[in-house]
């Protein structure tokens, strides 16, 4: 079953190493209307777009050439559709394809539209270590979080781990007891004390 990559997993750039790990199966089909939407991207007055779509061009190129899965371009468009996402759906309705995705909206329009989707985020969420209320951490405090007290700090995955009364060991790494947990479409926070 062909995966249509969209513009924004491979930008993120995780999909070259999930690939590599041999979780996602080929072929992956890269649409030109997607490779057009890298170009302009990567053409971008705006330096820090300019960058993402250079980077998203050589995940793409380093897919192809250090890995073993078959990549195919399509040619394929909808010429009477505009957008890219909606483009996408379309192909994957008419190739029973899946598609690769991080955009939470492109996620939601494409399941209710009866195209199957794979998302990147959802996948990381779900490989993410659990934590338990009542376990010990050891955590690096990075900044002040929103309310008086409170320090931030992050788990290697990107997680953030709230720390109540932990303004004080800010740029210290810091022993904390994991209190709760939030659990979000967007991913989960953390909420903890110090020790000590």
């Amino acid at each position: 079953m062909p995966k249509l990559l969209d513009t924004s997993v491979i930008i993120d750039g995780r999909i070259f190493d999930i690939c590599k790990t041999g979780f996602i199966e080929g072929p992956l089909v890269i649409p030109v209307f997607v490779l057009n939407e890298l170009q302009l991207i990567s053409d971008s007055a705006d330096e820090l777009k300019r960058n993402r779509g250079r980077r998203g061009l050589d995940i793409l190129n380093k897919i192809q050439t250090d890995l073993e899965i078959e990549v195919q371009i399509t040619e394929e468009d909808f010429e009477d559709t505009h957008e890219v996402d909606s483009k996408l759906v379309k192909l994957g309705k008419s190739t029973k394809g899946k598609i690769l995705t991080n955009d939470y909206n492109l996620n939601k329009v494409a399941t209710v539209q009866g195209v199957d989707v794979l998302n990147i985020n959802e996948l990381a969420n779900a490989v993410k270590p659990i934590v338990l209320p009542g376990e010990e951490m050891k955590v690096l405090l990075v900044k002040g979080g929103k309310e008086n007290g409170q320090a931030v700090a992050y788990l290697d995955d990107g997680t953030m781990i709230v720390v109540e009364n932990g303004k004080k060991y800010i740029g210290s790494s810091t022993a904390v007891i994991v209190t709760s947990i939030l659990q979000t479409a967007a991913g989960r926070m953390i909420f903890a004390k110090p020790k000590k």
